[in-house]
């Protein structure tokens, strides 16, 4: 009588374990990446270097035309974020390839021109900064309008020397 007391349920249980299937694993719905944003003629991303100070700048070569700017330390992995606004705000947003961060930030008069410039903290590690590196483009969102600041293929190499100075 025990014995029969442990086959039956060993006996329920082997039924059920023959029954139970793996589920296949979950595919991930990736879509494939579309095309880069085309360069802008006249515009482009600039690197420059003073010390241990390192500037990315996307704007007009030799002017103050300047849509976004990224300074650093070397090796502090903080950035500062200046960029060009009509209007004053209280965010920077910025997206590249999906990837978006807002950034709170701090407003005031630009004075070289129109405007107002916002200025805000981040750090080269932030996802958004680390997608711009890898594709070339970063986006900013201003009142609902999309301002894309791609690179030309010769500036690519200036964006990844900014992000290796930069740590």
């Amino acid at each position: 009588m025990r014995l029969s007391r442990l086959i039956l349920p060993l006996i329920a249980l082997s039924a059920l374990a023959g029954c139970a299937t793996n589920a296949p694993a979950p595919t991930a719905n990736v879509a494939a990446p579309g095309p880069a944003p085309a360069p802008m003629p006249g515009y482009d991303w600039f690197l420059n270097r003073d010390g241990p100070e390192a500037i990315l700048a996307y704007g007009v070569a030799n002017s103050d035309e300047v849509k976004l700017h990224l300074r650093c330390k070397a090796g502090s992995g903080a950035l500062e974020l200046t960029a060009a606004s009509e209007k004053p705000g209280r965010e920077i947003h910025l997206e590249s390839g999906g990837d978006t961060e807002r950034y709170p930030a701090a407003s005031e008069p630009a004075g070289v021109h129109d405007g107002e410039l916002l200025t805000a903290l981040a750090k080269s590690k932030d996802p958004v900064f680390q997608r711009f590196r890898r594709l070339g483009w970063i986006a900013s969102w201003s009142d609902d309008e999309r301002h894309i600041y791609a690179a030309h293929p010769a500036a690519k190499a200036g964006i990844e020397q900014f992000f290796i100075v930069c740590g």
